[in-house]
């Protein structure tokens, strides 16, 4: 059976289990192909399963929407930040010249890069949307590193399931699995609309992941860490936001 076939055959099995028996049925069958997401459990835990293992199937390698450079947002919104710490107050003074991205956990060479080493790297650019769970959007230019490319360049192994990524405000991290992770249009972010990444949009560094919801861009990140165990972070749920009542999996 065809890759394409075979993924078909398996959503229309999870798609005709939801409808007779049941997303809690449905979830055990997409547990069966490794697609139960880190939060599965609870009361929406199956709904949550099935709306991961489906996107995965059908969408794995879409890409996100890119709109042309008159679309973008005369006004983007800077949400309302937590106050941040002297230490990205220190950094922030010294223009960030010390700022590092630590890459630690399942890589051949572990190491950190500042941000003009990020910036040093082939970059991308896309013109995407930033669209937030509580209504509002707008679409900006970004300019980064593909992740993939630090992954590669710092030799992540074969059996990294996530990456874990963490921001200077220690409460808050995410994760993604590796078919958001590898895409071409995750970026470590460094530029927005031509200009260095703003403060209030995340910079120096920001996670920019087109494909999901706007809370699992994280602002300010400064540490990745390549695993192949999520369960080990946190309270075992892939990231912050499902702690305060959101979806790990947040797939627009």
């Amino acid at each position: 059976m065809s890759g394409i076939s075979r993924r078909r055959f398996i959503t229309t099995g999870i798609a005709a289990v939801a409808g007779l028996s049941g997303a809690a049925v449905a979830a055990k069958l997409a547990g069966k192909y490794g697609l139960i997401p880190p939060d599965h459990g609870g009361l929406y835990g199956p709904g949550a399963t099935l709306t991961y293992a489906a996107q995965r199937l059908l969408t794995r390698h879409s890409m996100a929407r890119e709109f042309d450079r008159s679309q973008i947002s005369a006004k983007p919104l800077a949400n309302e930040l937590a106050p941040l710490p002297d230490e990205y107050k220190r950094h922030e003074a010294a223009g960030f010249v010390d700022w590092r991205l630590s890459v630690e956990g399942l890589a051949a060479m572990p190491t950190s890069f500042s941000v003009a080493e990020l910036k040093s790297f082939p970059s991308r650019s896309h013109i995407t949307e930033i669209a937030c769970e509580e209504g509002w959007s707008y679409v900006a230019e970004w300019t980064g590193v593909p992740l993939s490319y630090v992954l590669d360049r710092v030799g992540a192994l074969p059996q990294v399931r996530y990456v874990v990524y963490k921001s200077i405000q220690s409460d808050w991290w995410d994760s993604l699995d590796m078919a958001d992770a590898l895409h071409p249009q995750t970026l470590i972010a460094t530029s927005m609309n031509g200009a260095d990444l703003p403060v209030g949009f995340g910079g120096p560094l920001r996670m920019r992941v087109p494909r999901q919801l706007g809370y699992k861009n994280v602002k300010f990140i400064n540490s990745l860490i390549l695993t192949d165990d999520i369960k080990r972070f946190g309270k075992g749920l892939g990231s912050a936001s499902p702690e305060a009542g959101y979806a790990w999996f947040a797939g627009i």
